[in-house]
């Protein structure tokens, strides 16, 4: 019985097989595809931001969020303008807003009155009273940030600080751990806008 499924099986694949020798090889009636490498003109918008540069020792606890108003996004460009005209690079732009989205949200704020922490004003809340500036100056986001990185570069090796570390240095705060909490939104601003 074997023999004969056998068989049947060996005479089956013979005649599939004598069929297509007769039918002759199968030809390809596509036309032909030109493989010649074909110049691509690629726009290069804008390099990349080495994001490695942007948070080089991690985060540090939970990460903090918040919306931005165009206010905001325009105090965010004002800082990483200013970071760049002080010849200071992405992770100062990142240490600027993280501890300005602390201080103040990214809002330039004016005297606060009875809310107001001493005479802390701007982005930065810098007080005239502690040699930052005048008011004018230091609700200018140009001016204050300026000064915050003044700040900044007098503070040996603030590279390769944590970022709470480093602006710390610079502001005293009575919080001196908040900061933390705003690295990897800046550095996503700092990637979003630092060539745009």
């Amino acid at each position: 019985m074997n023999s004969i499924i056998r068989n049947s099986v060996l005479g089956i694949a013979g005649l599939a097989f004598a069929g297509g020798v007769a039918a002759g090889p199968i030809t390809d009636t596509t036309t032909p595809v030109d493989t010649t490498p074909v110049a691509v003109a690629v726009q290069a918008d804008k390099p990349a931001v080495d994001k490695g540069k942007l948070i080089p020792h991690g985060v540090q606890g939970g990460q903090s969020r918040i919306d931005l108003s165009d206010e905001q996004v325009a105090s965010t460009k004002a800082i990483i303008a200013a970071t760049k005209k002080a010849g200071m690079d992405e992770r100062a732009a990142v240490v600027s807003i993280a501890t300005a989205l602390q201080e103040s949200k990214l809002e330039n704020l004016g005297h606060l009155g009875d809310r107001n922490d001493h005479d802390s004003q701007g982005l930065f809340q810098q007080r005239p009273s502690s040699g930052w500036g005048t008011v004018e100056q230091i609700t200018d986001p140009e001016y204050s940030t300026t000064a915050f990185l003044k700040g900044l570069k007098q503070v040996d090796g603030w590279q390769d600080m944590p970022l709470t570390k480093a602006a710390q240095t610079v502001q005293v705060s009575a919080y001196p751990d908040h900061y933390a909490q705003w690295e990897q939104q800046a550095a996503d601003l700092v990637a979003e806008h630092w060539n745009s």
